[in-house]
């Protein structure tokens, strides 16, 4: 037999099972024997226990170990046919609800050979698509291996025809745990099980990453053990084990990668901004007409301090929604203007941008008006750059931001235009930071002549946020405290599934708080029936495996919603639209007429996610909230409740109880810290790609690790990169530790994390 190696095809371990190994290259990717073995299992059952079947829902495909209490033999004409056929129904208990399943048989004697495998008392491993049949749950053509049995797995329908003439047998591995993997159409968990224990023991030379030393030092386990255990354990204590060694070597690689990055950061160099050209700051912080607090202070010197610093500063701000963030970043950028340098902020859209403008211009006042009648002298300019000015204002603003006027610039996606050039870029601000992706970013900061400073910030951090801030690629300030007069904010589930009615209440509500002199947002995922606002949330709910489940309401627009508020319900109130097809000057008009509270409700989509600063808004009605995300929803409530009055928001929102949308929800109005709805999120959607592009989802880049599951592992792999490259940097004594981060190097997903 020729060696087998992890690069040999999957073939070679496969047999003459052409039919399963084309669903397993297809299906799951699997090319070689080294992706089999690194195909590991989704969860195991214990052969000593009978399965939790908590919730079921129609059509869910389910494994489970159960215990037969039931078998009978039918006898049928068949319809089809008109010959006399067989079917044996059996009856088996799990550690929740109880399963009838049926199989099918052509023979008599092949009839009783199965009811007799099947007697009652005996245990096995049972598959099938959970279905609801006169109030009696079933599992839809079912598939079985009984334990202690030799005989191959027991099917519902004829064996097939492609199955390998000399299976492993399944009987002796069905100990302790049983594995059950993640699978495609036509292949069973069982068929993966025995290719992997024919791989298992023909397979001798899997590449060691670790050296013995290293081993030793993390208390790991040697490869080939690792595998066997992690496929076919005995108990949690070698699967812990084998988890343990998987887990942390994919940490360690990926923390030495991060770790010669940074390092390479801060080898490239950044200029000093020391402050030490002007008094703007300084004359800044004098005309504020209040104090800052602890946690704007203490951020505010540490940027200063690594503003002064000779390399690249590379900082996540984390604020809850109306704790400062802006003036941190703005006190920051005059720091910057102070040292002789130009500092950008950008936003995700043009109302945040025209926001920012607004608000920065008023807090500086004349020190906003240099070259202008009654600018202070130590003044400098602040410029707004967007894709929808006039030719000649672009014109004007481009100007000043080449000659190095623009002290500060403040701009939307159009500031990462090739013509746009800078004097002496020397810090980028990214506000709301999860709109923007890595090349988006970097775009900006490419414009610098040397490596400028970047500060992001973000309110409720995205799951790739959190997981690049626990992989440690930014160093992070958080921002918990709440400046004086934010008011709390009420947030109700209005579940319209159960209680369809309690949509006029809500409309009740709105009025009540307009007759009080307050205002209201009500916030639709679309524009109208048709095509969806770019940007707009599409928020859909999936299975465990990742899988779309598909939404048969369409969600409400704001069109629709606007016509149906202005002749019904609201009819006697000022209601009008905001979204993003208007032209820009119609949505600054519109948002400048509703913060002089000439709009009494305003229809929008989540273009007043963020930078929207209305004091006398204090109502916020979510229609399909649950097609939001939880980092929306938090941002789009923080919209009320800035003036000092309470705030009200409802999640309107048709999901059943107990889905995961409605449990997204529930968390979100069970709490109003955005840094545990940002671990609700991270819990919900995963990772993201952590080296890459990918902001969220459910394709992580991540294999065994989970960064909450996992936190401690990862921050262990941290020191452990440190330590390593501290006293090895080449890593040349180990060989296979330093080819598996060149590999990551190598690939062109490193170019990204360059950027991040």
């Amino acid at each position: 037999m020729p060696t087998i190696t992890p690069e040999s095809p999957i073939a070679s371990v496969f047999g003459k099972a052409h039919k399963k190994r084309t669903r397993a290259v297809e299906g799951l990717g699997l090319n070689t024997v080294g992706d089999l073995l690194h195909w590991f299992p989704r969860r195991y059952l214990a052969t000593t226990e009978l399965s939790k079947v908590e919730s079921l829902t129609e059509g869910q495909l389910l494994t489970v170990v159960g215990r037969v209490t039931d078998s009978q033999l039918k006898s049928f004409v068949n319809r089809r046919t008109r010959k006399l056929s067989h079917r044996v129904e059996v009856r088996i208990a799990t550690d929740g609800p109880a399963f009838t399943l049926t199989f099918f048989l052509p023979y008599q004697r092949l009839a009783e050979q199965q009811q007799a495998r099947m007697r009652p008392g005996t245990r096995g491993l049972f598959i099938g698509k959970a279905k609801l049949f006169n109030r009696t749950w079933q599992l839809a053509q079912p598939q079985a291996v009984l334990f202690g049995s030799d005989d191959d797995p027991a099917s519902g329908e004829d064996r097939d025809a492609d199955s390998d003439a000399s299976p492993v047998t399944l009987a002796a591995s069905l100990r302790g745990l049983v594995p059950v993997y993640p699978l495609t159409a036509g292949l069973y968990s069982w068929d993966l099980q025995r290719v992997v224990q024919v791989a298992l023991d023909l397979v001798t030379d899997v590449p060691e990453v670790f050296p013995a030393h290293l081993l030793a030092r993390y208390g790991l386990l040697d490869v080939m053990t690792a595998l066997r255990w992690i496929h076919s354990p005995e108990d949690h204590t070698q699967l812990g084990a084998a988890r343990k060694r998987f887990r942390f070597e994919e940490a360690l690689v990926l923390q030495l990668v991060l770790a010669r990055r940074r390092a390479v950061r801060r080898a490239e160099g950044a200029q000093a901004r020391t402050g030490d050209r002007g008094r703007l700051l300084a004359e800044f912080d004098s005309r504020l007409p209040f104090e800052l607090t602890a946690g704007q202070r203490e951020i505010g010197e540490l940027l200063e301090l690594e503003l002064a610093q000779p390399h690249p500063m590379n900082r996540l701000l984390q604020g809850e929604v109306g704790s400062g963030k802006t003036l941190v970043a703005l006190r920051a950028m005059l720091r910057v203007v102070d040292s002789g340098g130009q500092a950008a902020l950008l936003a995700p859209t043009e109302v945040l941008a025209q926001q920012h403008h607004r608000s920065i211009t008023a807090m500086m006042g004349d020190l906003a008006a240099a070259g202008m009648l009654g600018g202070a002298a130590e003044a400098t300019s602040v410029t707004l750059l967007t894709g929808s000015m006039p030719k000649s204002q672009r014109a004007a603003a481009l100007l000043r931001i080449v000659s190095g006027e623009a002290g500060i610039v403040i701009g939307t996606h159009a500031l990462l235009q090739e013509h746009v050039s800078f004097a002496d870029l020397g810090l980028v601000v990214v506000d709301e930071q999860h709109r923007f992706g890595v090349e988006q970013r970097a775009a900006l900061a490419d414009k610098a002549g040397t490596p400028p400073h970047i500060l992001v910030m973000t309110a409720t951090p995205i799951p790739r946020t959190v997981a690049m801030t626990v992989f440690g690629d930014l160093e992070t300030s958080l921002l918990r405290e709440l400046p004086a007069g934010r008011a709390p904010i009420q947030t109700n589930v209005v579940p319209l599934a159960e209680q369809p009615h309690w949509q006029d209440r809500v409309w009740q509500r709105v009025a009540e708080e307009v007759a009080k002199g307050h205002q209201a947002y009500v916030v639709c995922p679309r524009i109208s029936g048709e095509v969806a606002e770019q940007g707009e949330s599409d928020q859909v709910d999936v299975d465990e495996d990742g899988e779309v489940i598909a939404q048969s309401r369409a969600p409400a627009a704001v069109e629709e919603v606007l016509a149906q508020l202005r002749e019904g319900p609201l009819a006697h109130l000022r209601v009008a639209a905001l979204h993003g097809r208007l032209a820009a000057d119609d949505k600054d008009a519109t948002m400048r007429a509703f913060a002089a509270g000439e709009i009494d409700v305003l229809v929008a989509t989540t273009v007043i996610e963020v930078g929207v600063d209305v004091g006398n808004a204090t109502t916020m009605v979510l229609m399909d909230a649950d097609r939001f995300g939880v980092s929306q929803l938090h941002q789009l409530r923080g919209r009320v409740g800035r003036g000092g009055h309470p705030g009200l928001c409802l999640l309107v929102s048709h999901a059943e109880p107990g889905s995961p949308a409605r449990d997204r929800l529930d968390a979100v109005a069970a709490t109003t810290d955005g840094f545990e709805l940002s671990r609700v999120d991270l819990e919900q959607r995963r990772e993201g790609d952590v080296l890459g592009r990918s902001q969220s989802g459910f394709r992580s880049s991540l294999e065994n690790l989970r960064v909450l599951r996992d936190e401690k592992t990862i921050l262990a792999a941290r020191e452990a990169a440190e330590q390593l490259l501290a006293e090895d940097p080449e890593l040349r004594a180990a060989p296979g530790l330093a080819e598996a981060v060149d590999e990551i190097e190598r690939s062109s997903q490193s170019e990204f994390m360059e950027k991040a």
